[in-house]
C-alpha cells in the first residue's frame, strides 16, 4: 500500500515552520517542568518529547506526506560513517573554541553544567533526545519546507544553521552558542550533501556523548 502524499502547501508549510522553528524559542519547556508534575528533570524532557511528537505527526497527519520528506530516510554504510568523521570534526572545533572561551572567561550558564550532576541514565536519554529532536526540527523539517518554500537549499542552510545558534544562547550563553555554531556548520554541511537525518542525528549523538558521556566518565575513573 503506497503512502499517500499531497503537493506541498505554502500555507501548511509556513504553520509548520513556525511550530518547528520557533517553538524552541518560547522556553515552552519551562511549562512542561511546571505543570506535568514529572519534576525539574522529567517535565522538561516530557516538553522537547511532545514538541518532537507534534512535528511528526504534523507531516504525517495535517501535510499527509511521509517522513521521507523531512530528512527520514533509510540510511547507508556511508552516511553513518560520514556521521562518525562530523563528530570528530565537531569535537576538534568545540576544543578549538573551549580555548578562546578561556581567553574571554566565557562560561556555559550553571544550568547547562548542572546536567553533570545528574545521573548517568539521565544523561543519556538528555543526548539522545537532544540530537533526534534537534536535528528533526532543524535540519529535518526546517531546513526542507524552507528550501521548499524559498526554492533555496543554501538560504534554508543559513537560517537553519543561525536559528540552531541562537536557540542554545538563552540556556548557555555565548559559550554554548559558540560551540552551537561549530556544530550546527558542519551538521548543516553534512545534511546538504546527505539529506539524511541519520546522519546528522548519530553525528549529534555522538558529539554530545562526547561531552556529557564519556569525558565525565574518563575523570571519574581518574579520580578513583
Amino acid at each position: 500500500m503506497q503512502t499517500e502524499t499531497r503537493a506541498p502547501n505554502n500555507l501548511l508549510i509556513a504553520i509548520g515552520l513556525a511550530i518547528a522553528l520557533g517553538l524552541p524559542f518560547t522556553h515552552f519547556s519551562i511549562l512542561g517542568k511546571t505543570y506535568t508534575g514529572l519534576g525539574p528533570l522529567w517535565g522538561g524532557e516530557a516538553a522537547w518529547v511532545a514538541f518532537f511528537l507534534v512535528i511528526v505527526l504534523y507531516v504525517r497527519l495535517v501535510e499527509r506526506r511521509p517522513l521521507s520528506s523531512i530528512g527520514f530516510r533509510r540510511p547507508g554504510v556511508l552516511d553513518i560513517a560520514l556521521g562518525v568523521a562530523a563528530m570528530f570534526l565537531i569535537v576538534a572545533g568545540d576544543a578549538g573554541i573551549s580555548r578562546i572561551d578561556a581567553i574571554f572567561h566565557l562560561q556555559v550558564k550553571s544550568q547547562i553544567t548542572a546536567l553533570f550532576a545528574t545521573p548517568f541514565w539521565y544523561r543519556v536519554f538528555v543526548v539522545t533526545r537532544a540530537a533526534v529532536v534537534e536535528e528533526t526540527a532543524f535540519r529535518g523539517y526546517g531546513f526542507e519546507r524552507l528550501a521548499e518554500l524559498s526554492g533555496s537549499r543554501w538560504l534554508a542552510a543559513v537560517v537553519t544553521f543561525a536559528l540552531f545558534t541562537l536557540a542554545h544562547y538563552p540556556g548557555g550563553g555565548l559559550a554554548l552558542a559558540f560551540a552551537a555554531a561549530c556544530g550546527g556548520l558542519f551538521l548543516t554541511l553534512l545534511y546538504l550533501w546527505r539529506r539524511n537525518l541519520w546522519a546528522t542525528i548519530a553525528a549529534h549523538w555522538l558529539t554530545d556523548a562526547v561531552g556529557l558521556l564519556l569525558i565525565p566518565a574518563l575523570q571519574h575513573a581518574a579520580q578513583h
